[in-house]
């Protein structure tokens, strides 16, 4: 949950209940043990609970976060989470009996109607809005999110099992139309508390502009003034013109995320994933030259213990050689390798070592601490908690 603002930061209300009442969001604490954050709807969203934090997803799934010597993190399932529905519903109406004015009224007509048994049905009509969210950057768990497309253009890297589940195609621009106006519909409310589109799958930028545009078309018709972002990959990137990357961020375009996984081409190769470090570098300077912001995303481990130290040097020199600036953000992304993968296969066949926890931890610690030293912003990315 982000920080409040000043003129969101919690009043007192009563001896114990703190509130932050705004036209995106409300949340409760009523001890210093507990909050919830609702939307305007009055879905609960977070949970933070003696030092757990519950993310619930728009298809009411539970994730869970907390300290037990290290980072810990999983999926709750069915049952558990049907109980922390219960304990927020249990501890609203507690705040509802102590409550007064605004605080009341949005517990009673926004909050209270929202039984664990209704907020558990949300998953049936998240299933009519959306194909799966395999994965969004850290800054878009908030968005909008349009599946303008389906899987990946690419998908052949050899990490990542995200869109094996489905090939790539483009949606037409009445079937996207009908994909907005039931996501519309599911948020409902909730839509206050998302400022970004983000235009999904996979790789949905590197659809040509004459495609796109229409579909972005129907974007700025259903939420005008909306930030926009995507993820594209370096080749199809660099399939575009300047002056193609001019037009939209004529249309509304502003961030585009690329993963870039390292600066080595060598472990790139390795992996399968197209494009090289002078690739790279000359498609931010195109997308720099149109004032896009960009993200880049770097896999921490990949390639194991043997790909380390190479990796790591020249990932750090490749991003330090960039025309990034602060409006720009670098994510570090802890790899998981995912059992029975290609790359699992290939790490064992070339005698590659995996690194550890600790040793992955180490790397992004000292990565982050010399890119921020020159002034770049970097930022944590751990797929593992992700929700939507």
């Amino acid at each position: 949950m982000k920080p409040l603002s000043s003129q969101q930061r919690p009043r007192p209300i009563g001896s114990q209940l703190l509130a932050s009442l705004t036209t995106r969001a409300t949340v409760l604490s009523p001890d210093r043990a507990h909050s919830i954050t609702f939307d305007r709807e009055g879905r609960w969203l977070f949970y933070f609970c003696n030092g757990r934090t519950y993310k619930r997803s728009l298809a009411s799934e539970v994730h869970l976060r907390f300290r037990q010597g290290t980072r810990r993190r999983r999926h709750l399932p069915d049952e558990e989470a049907r109980q922390v529905f219960e304990e927020v519903q249990q501890l609203a109406q507690d705040i509802h009996g102590i409550s007064t004015g605004e605080v009341r009224r949005r517990l009673a007509e926004e909050i209270l109607p929202w039984t664990p048994t209704r907020l558990a049905a949300e998953k049936s009509r998240f299933q009519l809005a959306y194909r799966p969210i395999s994965i969004l950057p850290p800054d878009q768990y908030l968005a909008v999110v349009l599946q303008a497309t389906e899987g990946c253009t690419w998908n052949d890297c050899t990490f990542c099992n995200f869109y094996m589940d489905r090939p790539f195609r483009i949606r037409e621009a009445t079937e996207f139309a009908a994909h907005v106006t039931a996501v519309q519909h599911l948020l409902g409310e909730g839509l206050r508390l998302r400022r970004d589109i983000f235009l999904a799958d996979g790789n949905a930028l590197a659809m040509s502009n004459r495609k796109l545009l229409p579909l972005l078309e129907i974007v700025q018709e259903f939420f005008p003034g909306r930030r926009l972002n995507g993820f594209v990959d370096l080749v199809s990137g660099e399939r575009r013109t300047a002056d193609d990357w001019r037009e939209l961020r004529g249309q509304g375009l502003e961030r585009v995320h690329v993963g870039m996984e390292s600066g080595l081409d060598e472990l790139l190769e390795f992996v399968n994933k197209p494009g090289s470090a002078q690739e790279l570098t000359e498609f931010v300077a195109v997308l720099k030259s149109v004032d896009l912001q960009i993200s880049l995303i770097v896999m921490i481990g990949l390639g194991g213990r043997e790909f380390r130290h190479r990796h790591r040097a020249a990932s750090e020199n490749l991003l330090l050689d960039l025309p990034l600036d602060r409006r720009d953000q670098i994510y570090l992304s802890p790899f998981i390798e995912h059992a029975g993968s290609t790359y699992q296969q290939q790490r064992q066949a070339a005698e590659l070592t995996p690194m550890s926890e600790d040793e992955v931890e180490e790397e992004m610690t000292q990565m982050a601490s010399r890119l921020r030293r020159e002034g770049l912003r970097v930022s944590r990315y751990d797929i593992r908690e992700f929700v939507y």
